[in-house]
């Protein structure tokens, strides 16, 4: 159902997943972004696709790493490179499946990343859901993610390796790339059509009023799930995340 494959691109390897029952018949492709800490093997995103392959035919969905997540191999992290990815891995799948209908689903980190890049470069996109977007991902870095011993290695300009499973170095110079690309202060009225956030009201990491005022001021569609955390651990929580996320993609 699955297969790895790598793009080599612009000096970057971006190791990538895929997920289809017949690459033949591909009509329709999800873009998947991870959050931060995550990497392409990323278990709700496998149990999206699974969810999805087994409904629907003639669609498929490709995971990638972002820059030093999972087994990248880049060192530094920075906003230009995440971006790069994004980028090319969506170029990709407009060469090698040449169909009109991408879509997106992102979570947290990838969220942002997904506002930043439709802000600046359009929506390629025929829907995107964004689940517990951090729309304030610098305040998120800060706050939520990072220990608040971290600060004072910043200020010395050391990186701070932060995260879950991989560690990964994050710098000052990163933390001001956040804060000059803040989505907070983007319009999205012209792209909110086609675009849905569904956020938990129990995420400890980006907080829920935050998403449901960016939400409202761009008229964007907005899903509460009651008690859901950020990484909808509860399943059954998660079951309705999916059916309400294909069911905006409107197969």
């Amino acid at each position: 159902m699955h297969r790895y494959f790598e793009i080599n691109e612009g000096g970057h390897n971006i190791r990538c997943k895929v997920y289809c029952t017949d690459p033949r018949q591909i009509k329709r492709m999800v873009i998947f972004c991870h959050g931060f800490g995550g990497h392409k093997d990323n278990g709700a995103a496998e149990k999206f696709a699974e969810r999805m392959l087994t409904k629907y035919k003639g669609c498929a969905m490709i995971t990638f790493n972002l820059p030093c997540h999972g087994d990248d191999v880049k060192k530094k992290l920075s906003l230009a490179d995440c971006t790069a990815y994004f980028s090319l891995v969506l170029d990709h799948v407009r060469k090698t499946y040449p169909k009109d209908e991408i879509y997106c689903y992102a979570t947290s980190f990838g969220g942002y990343l997904t506002l930043k890049y439709i802000s600046e470069y359009g929506n390629p996109f025929r829907r995107i859901v964004l689940r517990c977007p951090a729309v304030n991902m610098a305040e998120v870095l800060v706050t939520s993610i990072m220990k608040s011993e971290d600060g004072e290695l910043l200020a010395k300009g050391k990186d701070v390796p932060v995260g879950f499973d991989r560690k990964i170095p994050v710098s000052q110079t990163f933390i001001n790339e956040l804060r000059e690309a803040d989505i907070l202060t983007r319009d999205f009225l012209e792209l909110s059509e086609d675009i849905l956030i569904l956020h938990g009201t129990a995420d400890e990491i980006v907080p829920f009023d935050v998403s449901a005022a960016f939400a409202d001021e761009n008229l964007i569609k907005f899903i509460p799930v009651e008690g859901a955390d950020h990484r909808f651990r509860d399943q059954t929580k998660m079951e309705q995340a999916i059916k309400s996320i294909l069911g905006f993609f409107g197969w």
